[in-house]
């Protein structure tokens, strides 16, 4: 099965337009109808329903898009490998991450990566917990920065540092001047949660301490919450990272008892593991061991 034909599957079926997915691969609008035409032909059944608002995957061809990514990480493999034995590394590189760590932490590393390595195309994308481990289940990423998976997701995980969470309060609160807010307290006040039952670590905090909050608003963006809480709509919490270069009106304040979150890298397998993984991973773990990074928290 060519490897051309299932990257315009794939493409397809991500953007949901043909005109879009060819401009995403450098084709023309025809030239990837012809390849799904030619690939739909080739395997015997319809992978899309075609309509004037573009295109939707077909039952059958959503049991065939992980055998089509398949196809195509090998080929990519095979190509990252030969380019390093030759001592030129290339490739593609797709980065899940959470927000804040694609945020802050990330631009030195790639910055870093991509001079060592120019020739290694990375795409980086951006998600929650949930949004994340769906994408290490489908092998659409070749690695991401979160929290550890639930036990549900068939991973490998590489813990590389703690992050605490802390409470977001107005600067008017009346306990913003203490030295740590009582976690049992978030129920006691008007709650601003972000992208609740997403299994964000604000819903693995509410659920392993039996919290239920007072929830007054729910956003599905991390500094629309902050904002809110600056405009003293109510209190929130998140890892410090998230917050850590934000200049607006928040007081953060540890928890009492103190609350923390493990953050790493997770892979569908450390073991087989493309090329340009293997050494994007090698760099993120020296930065981490000389503390690079963490001077920045």
């Amino acid at each position: 099965m060519d490897k051309i034909k299932c990257e315009a599957a794939l493409a397809a079926a991500d953007y949901g337009n043909l005109t879009t997915a060819a401009a995403m691969l450098g084709y023309t609008q025809p030239g990837i109808t012809r390849m799904l035409r030619s690939l739909e032909k080739e395997l015997g059944f319809s992978l899309f329903i075609r309509t004037n608002k573009g295109v939707s995957v077909t039952s059958n061809g959503r049991m065939m898009l992980p055998y089509f990514r398949d196809i195509v990480r090998t080929h990519q493999r095979a190509e990252e490998l030969g380019s390093e034995i030759h001592g030129i590394l290339n490739g593609v590189l797709t980065i899940g991450s959470y927000f804040s760590i694609a945020s802050i932490l990330l631009p030195a590393i790639l910055q870093e990566f991509q001079r060592e390595y120019p020739k290694v195309s990375i795409t980086l994308r951006e998600g929650g917990n949930r949004e994340l481990s769906s994408w290490l289940a489908e092998s659409s990423i070749d690695c991401c920065f979160s929290a550890k998976p639930s036990s549900t997701v068939n991973c490998d995980w590489l813990p590389l540092w703690q992050d605490e969470l802390v409470a977001w309060l107005p600067a008017n609160h009346p306990q913003a001047n203490n030295e740590a807010f009582p976690l049992r307290d978030i129920e006691k006040q008007p709650f601003i949660i972000t992208l609740p039952d997403e299994d964000t670590d604000i819903d693995r905090l509410l659920s392993a301490e039996g919290l239920h909050p007072d929830i007054q608003f729910s956003t599905a963006d991390v500094y629309t919450s902050w904002r809110m809480v600056e405009a003293g709509l109510g209190i929130s919490f998140n890892n410090r990272l998230t917050s850590v270069a934000w200049q607006e009106n928040v007081v953060t304040l540890p928890f009492e008892p103190a609350q923390f979150i493990t953050l790493g890298i997770a892979a569908p397998s450390l073991k087989d593991m493309s090329p340009a993984t293997r050494q994007f991973i090698k760099k993120v773990k020296t930065a981490f061991a000389a503390n690079k990074m963490l001077t920045i928290l």
